[in-house]
């Protein structure tokens, strides 16, 4: 939240290429909005409505300041005045006396217009672009700002792992069955996620740096990306070296199983009910910390990811290019993606939401789990910290675990059997409806994909083996399940 030390500083500062005053007596006039376009089109910056030219606070009339945002929030949004448009979150400020409205515009990805007008910041000045060298330079310029868009024309697709894509589309269609990837092709699909991609200054198509990181072979990202690695850490008894290590040099998309595995063997599940369906704290807050280190990491540093569990606390850290500096809150959150590509990937495959909800997701869950809050540090390297309690320890959560179990069971025994079958019927379908769709998917990760303890999926698929509903076909690795349809209807 801006305050009113900042402001001063500001005004004291006066206009720049990142700060822009702006008069605003009734209503917000259209070239606020040209500066808008070109703060997304630069470096972003800090619109100030109701301070004039000169730093001179003018305000905004409190019966209008309302109104004044609901306009800016409705032409932000209509494409045909800003294109593409662009979610924005202003700020009423009380400030000197008076009201002025604070709008941080961050740094796109994109080439935005306005009125179909390109607008580039120079100096203090939103200026506008008709040159089509010009404008070549600025998609040049976003290039370079998202180092995941880098082409490698001489990448081919032998050098992916093009046999990810089958688990790709069922990942996908696991939370939207008709996704469009379940029938598109291969080649169309890394299109359609945007993986391939154009260079547009060297008029080159090809592979991009996304598309290697999330699909391409160990071999080839060493190759591109010869310091990538994520180190996993578990140090609570031998403090000056640690306990187990495992380091992580894959794809993205095995990379996050290879980590997720390392967080379940090493930290306790605590029990957690929520309207009577078991849910994983442990796997929710797991899923937000490595989506965070993989997604909004700067891969072209040397530096590597780290994910440390410690006694008191456990921790991830990754080069990260920092858009703003200092401790993130709830309350000064601006969401802004590093790898946006990499990013609506893993939202597509279920492993991420919409951009600022890992950071509240986190927040709900953490208190859950250890009575704490998440610490989120943004420097050069992003440092995402979850404290864990005096009492957090296998042992005790073991005992917790019981205790909980046998209260829910008292709790269970209470309500009608009829109630209590229902609930079970209803979870085998579940179960059913998954597997069905996802046949190779793990037991471990059904279970978490339904909110149920891994002990409890096992339960139910016995009983629906043994009852002829399910069948395993082949190995534990490498098999796959088989619902049988005719036996199905009736569980």
């Amino acid at each position: 939240m801006m305050n009113t030390k900042t402001i001063d500083a500001i005004r004291h500062t006066g206009e720049n290429i990142g700060v822009e005053f702006k008069r605003c007596g009734n209503g917000i006039h259209s070239d606020t909005f040209e500066t808008i376009c070109a703060f997304l089109n630069r470096f972003g910056g800090d619109i100030f409505l109701g301070i004039e030219n000169d730093g001179t606070v003018s305000g905004i009339p409190e019966n209008t300041v309302d109104s004044v945002v609901k306009n800016f929030i409705k032409i932000a949004n209509d494409p045909n005045q800003l294109s593409p448009t662009f979610y924005f979150m202003p700020e009423t400020v009380f400030y000197k006396g008076k009201h002025i409205v604070h709008i941080y515009v961050p740094q796109s990805s994109n080439v935005h217009r306005f009125k179909n007008v390109c607008y580039d910041r120079v100096d203090d000045a939103d200026v506008k672009i008709s040159n089509t060298e010009h404008i070549a330079q600025m998609y040049i310029r976003k290039q370079n700002i998202f180092t995941e868009q880098r082409i490698f024309p001489y990448v081919q697709l032998s050098d992916l792992r093009l046999d990810l894509l089958a688990r790709v589309r069922q990942l996908a269609t696991n939370f939207h069955p008709e996704h469009l990837w379940k029938e598109l092709s291969d080649e169309a699909l890394l299109k359609s996620a945007r993986l391939y991609g154009h260079d547009y200054a060297t008029n080159q198509d090809g592979i991009n740096a996304a598309g290697v990181l999330l699909l391409g072979k160990d071999e080839v990202i060493q190759n591109l990306f010869p310091a990538y690695k994520t180190d996993a850490i578990m140090r609570r008894v031998n403090v000056d070296r640690y306990d187990d290590r495992v380091t992580v040099q894959t794809n993205l998309i095995e990379s996050y199983d290879q980590l997720f595995a390392f967080g379940e063997k090493h930290l306790p599940d605590k029990f957690y009910l929520d309207h009577d369906l078991r849910i994983s704290l442990r796997g929710k807050i797991l899923r937000e910390m490595l989506s965070n280190i993989l997604v909004h990491r700067e891969y072209t540093s040397s530096l590597p990811g780290r994910f440390i569990i410690e006694q008191d606390r456990m921790f991830t850290d990754n080069a990260n290019k920092a858009l703003h500096h200092g401790v993130i809150t709830l309350q000064n959150l601006r969401p802004m993606p590093k790898n946006p590509i990499i990013a609506a990937f893993f939202k597509q495959i279920g492993r991420a939401d919409e951009l600022g909800s890992g950071v509240r997701n986190l927040y709900k869950y953490v208190q859950l789990y250890s009575g704490t809050v998440p610490i989120f540090d943004e420097e050069d390297v992003f440092t995402l910290i979850i404290p864990l309690t005096e009492d957090y320890s296998a042992e005790n959560e073991k005992r917790s675990e019981k205790r909980s179990e046998k209260r829910s069971e008292k709790r269970s025994e209470k309500r009608s059997g009829k109630r209590s079958g229902k609930r079970s019927e209803k979870t085998r379908e579940h179960i059913l409806a998954l597997l069905g769709e996802n046949p190779m998917i793990p037991i471990a990760e059904a279970a978490q994909r339904l909110g149920i303890s891994s002990r409890v999926a096992e339960r139910h698929v016995k009983n629906l083996k043994d009852a002829g509903v399910l069948e395993r076909i082949g190995a534990a690795k490498g098999g796959y399940w088989k619902v049988t349809a005719e036996n199905g209807e009736n569980i």
